[in-house]
This record gives C-alpha cells, sequence and structure tokens, in this order.
C-alpha cells in the first residue's frame, strides 16, 4: 500500500511538534523515520496509526482519505518499543489475540497464528509465556501479533532499543528478512542512523518536527542537502571545519595519505576492526579519519601529511544550507 502525507502539522497547545510535514511513502518499502530525539519522529507515526489526531492537513492510504478513521479501521499492524505482551496469555495466544477480538473462527485462527509463528522463527515456542522468553524472542512475538492480522501498514516504534548491540544487529536482518518476504509497506521509527541505514530501502530524515531530506539511504549520504544531514549520517561524523562564512564538512573517509598535502599531528589512534581511526590535528581543528596507517612507524604526536578525495567533501554557508 502507498502512504501520502500532505502537509500534516500536529500541534500540542502552543508546541509543534510535526510542521507541514509531506512525503510519498512507496508499496512495499521499508522506509525509516530518522532523527533526534525529540523530532517528532513518535508523533508522526502515532498520527499515521490514528492514535493522535492530525491538527492540519491529510493522510491517504492508497487514494483513500483515512485522516480521520480510528486505529481499527485503518488495517495497520503496530510494534511497540515494550513489546506490550499480555503476560497471563501463551505466544500462541499473545499472537491470536486481534484476531480473536475481530471474532475470527479457532481453527482459521490457529492456522494463521501457526503460519505467521513460522515465518518469525517462534513456532517453536508458541506454548511458552512471555516471561519464559528472550528480548529477541518477544520481539519476534510483537511482530508476529502485528503481522497476524495481515495488514496493510506495519509502524515500528524504535522497536530493537531494548536489545543489547548483538540481538539488535540480529533483529534488524530479520525485520529487514520478515518485510521482503511478506511484501508489506513499513514505517520504521529510530534514532540510530546506523540502524537506519542498514535496514530501510529510503530515509525520511526530521529535525525539530521539520523533515529535512527524503531520499534513498546512499543519496543522502553521498549528497546531503544541509549541514544538519551531513553530520546526522555517518560513524564516525563528518568533521566540520569553519572557514570565514561557509563551512566544509569532510567525511573521514574522504582523507587520504598525500606527501604534498597538509600537514597534520596525529593524537591518538583508535583500532575499529579492520579500520585505523586516526584523531589529529587538522588546519587548527581536531578532525577524525580513516586512514590505513599499518605500514606508517607513527604514534601520537606524529606529523604527517593528508590530502582529501572529492567525494566525501561538502560545503555549506554559515546557516548550514549546501552551496
Amino acid at each position: 500500500m502507498k502512504v501520502r502525507i500532505d502537509n500534516v502539522t500536529k500541534k500540542f497547545g502552543h508546541t509543534t511538534a510535526v510542521s507541514n510535514f509531506s512525503a510519498e511513502l512507496e508499496d512495499g518499502h521499508l522506509i525509516c523515520l530518522l532523527g533526534p530525539s525529540g523530532c517528532g519522529k513518535s508523533t508522526l507515526l502515532n498520527m499515521l496509526c490514528g492514535i493522535v489526531p492530525v491538527t492540519e492537513g491529510r493522510i491517504f492510504f492508497d487514494d483513500k482519505d483515512v485522516t480521520s478513521l480510528p486505529p481499527d479501521q485503518r488495517n495497520i499492524g503496530m510494534v511497540f518499543q515494550n513489546y506490550a505482551l499480555y503476560p497471563h496469555m501463551t505466544v500462541a495466544e499473545n499472537i491470536g489475540f486481534p484476531l480473536e477480538v475481530q471474532k475470527v473462527k479457532k481453527a482459521e485462527r490457529m492456522e494463521r497464528v501457526e503460519e505467521i509463528a513460522k515465518l518469525v522463527h517462534v513456532d517453536n515456542l508458541l506454548k511458552r509465556y512471555p516471561s519464559e522468553l528472550s528480548g529477541g524472542q518477544q520481539q519476534r512475538v510483537a511482530i508476529a501479533r502485528a503481522m497476524v492480522k495481515k495488514p496493510q501498514l506495519l509502524l515500528m516504534d524504535e522497536p530493537l532499543s531494548n536489545l543489547d548491540a548483538r540481538l539488535r544487529l540480529e533483529m534488524r536482518e530479520e525485520i529487514r528478512r520478515i518485510q521482503k518476504e511478506t511484501g508489506v509497506t513499513t514505517v520504521f521509527v529510530t534514532h540510530d542512523q546506523e540502524e537506519a541505514m542498514s535496514i530501510s530501502d529510503s530515509i525520511l530524515l526530521m529535525k525539530d518536527g521539520f523533515l529535512i531530506q527524503a531520499g534513498l539511504c546512499q543519496q543522502l549520504y553521498v549528497n546531503p542537502n544541509s549541514l544538519f544531514v551531513a553530520e546526522f549520517l555517518g560513524n564516525p561524523p563528518a568533521n566540520k571545519i569553519i572557514q570565514d562564512d561557509k563551512t566544509i564538512a569532510i567525511r573521514p573517509e574522504a582523507f587520504v595519505l598525500d606527501d604534498n598535502g597538509t600537514e597534520a599531528e596525529i593524537k591518538f589512534i583508535s583500532e575499529m576492526g579492520k579500520d585505523q581511526i586516526v584523531t589529529m590535528t587538522y588546519m587548527g581543528n581536531t578532525v577524525r579519519a580513516i586512514l590505513n596507517l599499518d605500514d606508517k612507524n607513527v604514534t601520537s604526536g606524529s606529523r604527517i601529511k593528508v590530502g582529501l578525495k572529492k567525494k566525501g567533501v561538502f560545503n555549506f554557508d554559515k546557516e548550514g544550507r549546501r552551496l
């Protein structure tokens, strides 16, 4: 299902949480709502599902105006940060509960529960209770419960934030697999840019209630429209150097060793797997660069010369707009 958001605004009293937001979410895609805490991501998601009413603007599912429809008439599935599983119900009962509410007959209900449980790899846990499950298993059950109704739109609000780093990585891959296999249009809210870039087809990057830039993940990374986008995407983040009335943002991988380049003094070197993150003083600024120093006899305090690639260097004016 295609989703269209037309000039949507949400105000809470005198506070504007989302401002004049417009976007089209492609059918069958996984789209990440990305941005720092408090930027309006969850508010926008709650307007999509109908929990929070829209102050201004319209929301369309395909060509149907759903702006005023309650959540139970939108054919959506929702996965929350805290899973919200019922502790007194088994896994099978938790997954099947939305169908029970819809008064689906028991035989059909169990058939659909077993089908979706197999898809999310919890079919061997159907008789267990939530307290007997790991965090990752509880998350899978929450996804199964959201998917069992066969929704046209799946909404996920920071679904991995309660998991440890290794399990987050595993569940990112699983969510992507499930989304690809079902083809359901999915909106995934996160503040983690690495998570967004690894899991999504496209990104809607927000700040202070506004949509700053939308597009394919790699497009935003290689062609940021503002200093905010350049700094927010990337790990380590882009280095910011202020010169006269403009700003230069340099991605760490844009630095190269160059005997004819600018002198830099190494402050320290961090080993990050196969990469070496070099923190150094460059043009009077402390910056981080990804460099291969394996064949160089350098330590903290050593001086090297570096140049810049064309790719990964961006110019902005003093307001942070791309030049």
